[in-house]
């Protein structure tokens, strides 16, 4: 059987990040021969949570499951939407009690692909229930139940923890994609045990920002102390994350590499007047 071919996106970022994340799914389905997309949308709503509607509209661009991370509850409306889309998933190291799940199961032509969230401790709010231990117990329990394919988006701040995160479950998930900090990293590999590893797979938003936020109020900020709102920034997006190839077979990662494409905007011909 032919890889599963798998898209994850990394942070969708305000307006600008969904639109084009949205309009670009279907055409990156068909030019990547992609299999399965996974897109973080944690800050899709304004920078800050998503909302139903939001996460309709990933979903039906074309995403098989959206991840999130710490800014999951910040648009009220999406606690009672949890319990209604199993493809929506919040961090699995929250309390059991708590809305949704954090991880899913589903068919593929190439067979079951499985998807665990979780969200690191350090420099990290709120404080959770251990994410290794919650992780490795949710990977052996979709591999008990027969399900090779396993990617893992960790929303952690350090880039230790995320790394660490990857040694703990190497052979035990296909890949682990880190979310959080929109930067991504160059050091995408694979691990003796068969897992491909990227420690952030960056986001989805504007080019010229600080992390998709308005550079000018960042700036000012940093000058002053002072507190001020970062709203998002405007102008061309760059889409980041990563494209993981996996032996539905044996779930170990063949091929993992960064995607990053800065997308051009397109210029709108101003139609000729005639002079009277």
């Amino acid at each position: 059987m032919e890889p599963l071919r798998i898209l994850f996106l990394g942070d969708i970022v305000g307006e600008p990040g969904r639109k084009a994340v949205i309009e670009h799914l279907p055409v990156l389905r068909k030019e990547l021969g992609l299999d399965f997309i996974i897109v973080n949308g944690e800050n899709a709503a304004g920078g800050r949570g998503i909302t139903p509607r939001i996460a309709i509209e990933l979903l039906r661009a074309g995403a098989a499951v959206i991840t999130t991370g710490d800014h999951v509850w910040d648009q009220a409306e999406i606690v009672d939407y949890f319990p209604t889309e199993p493809r929506l998933l919040r961090p699995i190291n929250y309390p059991a009690d708590t809305p949704g799940a954090g991880s899913v199961v589903l068919e593929t032509p190439k067979g079951k692909v499985g998807v665990i969230q979780a969200q690191g401790r350090s420099f990290m709010q709120p404080p959770l229930e251990n994410p290794f231990l919650a992780a490795e117990e949710e990977a052996a329990r979709l591999r008990a139940e027969g399900v090779q394919v396993i990617f893992m988006d960790f929303h952690a701040e350090t880039t230790s923890e995320k790394i660490a995160m990857c040694w703990a479950l190497d052979g035990k998930v296909s890949a682990i994609v880190g979310t959080h900090t929109h930067v991504q990293t160059a050091d995408e590999r694979i691990l003796a045990g068969g897992t491909g590893c990227l420690t952030d797979a960056g986001m989805c938003g504007p080019e010229e920002s600080v992390l998709g936020r308005a550079p000018e109020s960042v700036v000012w900020r940093f000058r002053t102390g002072m507190p001020t709102r970062f709203p998002i920034a405007s102008g061309p997006v760059r889409l980041c994350g990563a494209v993981v190839d996996v032996d539905p077979a044996t779930g170990r990662c063949l091929e993992i590499a960064r995607f990053n494409r800065l997308l051009v905007v397109k210029e709108v011909a101003t139609p000729l007047v005639d002079s009277l």
